[in-house]
C-alpha cells in the first residue's frame, strides 16, 4: 500500500478520489493472447473474463496467482445482546481460536487452494455499541478499524480474499444494506446462524430500530452509515478493499456481511468495486438482493452461508484454473492448428 493510514472519513474520501483505474495495457495484451489460443472465441466463458480481469488489476500480463491470501476479520457486536443470533457472543472468540488451531472449514479450504490464511482480531473484548441505542462506532473508531484492515494488504500478494467472523454480524449487515439501498428489517433480514420464529422477529425489530435511530445522520453518507450500523470487522473489510485497490491487488469478496461492507464503498464510487469479484452467493436471502443492487454476478452458487471467507477460499482454485488456461494453452500457430475460417 502506498498511501498513508487515514485517520478520518475525509482522508478516506480523498483516497477514493485518487485511486488507480484498471491497467488497460495489460487488459489489451490479455485480450490479444486470448484470441490466439486453441479454442473457439468465448468457449471458456467466464474463465476468459477472469484472466483478463486479473491482468488488468494486477497491472501486468501475464497474470499470476502464486501468492493468494485469505484475510478473516473478527469483531463482536453490541446488538448481539438483543438475542438476534442463535449463538452467544463468546463464540466469536472461540471460533478465532479454532481458526488459529486449524480446525475450521476455512483452514481446510485454504490448504486445498494453497492459500495463506491470516486472522485479525478486532478488539473482541470490546463489542461495538448496540446500534439500537446509539452509533455502533464513532467516526474515529470506524476510521481506526478501516486502517487496521488496510494492513492486511502487503506487497507481493497476487490476490486477497476477504471474510469475517462475528456473532450478530448479519444483523449489522442487513441494517447497513437497508440504510444504503432502502427497505426495512423484514426485507433484508435472514436466518444468519439459524434463527427463526421469535429470534428472527427480534432481529427484524433490532434492524428497524437501528434504521429509525440513525436515518437522519446516516442517510446519504455511506461512511457514517458504516459507523452507525456496522462493526469493526466490516469496517476493516472496507479498509482492506481500499488498500488492495491502491496496491493493485485483486479482491475476492465472500458472503453477505463481507459484501455489505464492500457496498459502502460502492455507494461512494460506483467503480469502487471494479477490482473485486464476488466469490459466491450466500444462502442468506439478503445477499442475492444486495448483489443485484451492486450489479455483481457471483462465481459460485452452492447454498453456503458459513462466512469466515469460506466462499472466497473455495473460489481461488477457479481463478487459478483461469490463469493456467490463459498462460499455458498453446496458440493456434504453436500447435499447428488451423484458425477459424473466414
Amino acid at each position: 500500500m502506498t498511501t498513508s493510514v487515514p485517520a478520518s472519513f475525509a482522508e478516506i474520501r480523498a483516497i477514493l478520489a485518487a485511486w488507480p483505474a484498471a491497467d488497460l495495457g495489460a487488459a489489451t495484451l490479455a485480450a490479444a493472447r486470448e484470441a490466439q489460443l486453441t479454442k473457439p472465441a468465448g468457449a471458456l466463458g467466464r474463465l476468459e473474463e477472469i484472466g483478463a480481469w486479473l491482468a488488468s488489476w494486477q497491472g501486468h500480463h501475464p497474470p499470476a496467482l502464486d501468492r493468494a491470501r485469505i484475510a478473516v476479520f473478527a469483531g463482536n457486536h453490541g446488538v448481539a445482546a438483543r438475542g438476534v443470533s442463535a449463538y452467544p457472543p463468546e463464540v466469536t472468540t472461540q471460533m478465532v481460536a479454532n481458526f488459529v488451531s486449524g480446525g475450521a472449514a476455512v483452514n481446510q479450504l485454504c490448504r486445498s487452494a494453497d492459500a495463506e490464511l491470516r486472522v485479525y482480531e478486532m478488539a473482541l473484548e470490546e463489542p461495538t455499541a448496540d446500534f439500537t441505542e446509539g452509533a455502533a462506532m464513532s467516526e474515529a473508531d470506524c476510521a481506526i478499524a478501516m486502517s487496521y484492515g488496510m494492513m492486511a494488504v502487503e506487497p507481493g500478494l497476487d490476490l486477497i480474499g476477504l471474510g469475517e467472523m462475528g456473532i450478530a454480524n448479519t444483523t449489522s449487515a442487513a441494517a447497513l444494506a437497508a440504510m444504503l439501498f432502502g427497505g426495512d428489517g423484514r426485507g433484508w433480514a435472514g436466518p444468519g446462524t439459524g434463527v427463526a420464529g421469535p429470534a428472527l422477529g427480534r432481529k427484524i425489530a433490532a434492524i428497524d430500530a437501528g434504521l429509525a435511530r440513525h436515518r437522519d445522520a446516516a442517510a446519504g453518507d455511506p461512511l457514517t452509515a458504516l459507523a452507525c450500523l456496522g462493526g469493526r470487522e466490516l469496517a476493516a473489510i472496507a479498509g482492506a478493499i481500499i488498500a488492495a485497490r491502491m496496491a493493485r491487488t485483486p479482491v475476492l469478496l465472500d458472503g453477505f456481511a463481507c459484501t455489505a461492507a464492500a457496498a459502502v464503498l460502492h455507494k461512494l464510487d460506483s467503480h469502487a468495486l471494479d477490482h473485486c469479484l464476488v466469490a459466491h452467493v450466500s444462502a442468506e436471502p439478503g445477499h442475492r438482493k444486495l448483489l443485484a443492487a451492486l450489479g455483481k454476478r457471483p462465481l459460485l452458487d452452492l447454498d453456503m452461508r458459513l462466512g469466515e471467507a469460506s466462499g472466497a477460499a473455495l473460489a481461488i482454485p477457479l481463478l487459478k484454473a483461469a490463469v493456467a488456461c490463459h498462460t499455458g494453452m498453446a496458440t493456434f500457430a504453436e500447435a499447428g492448428v488451423s484458425g477459424k475460417s473466414a
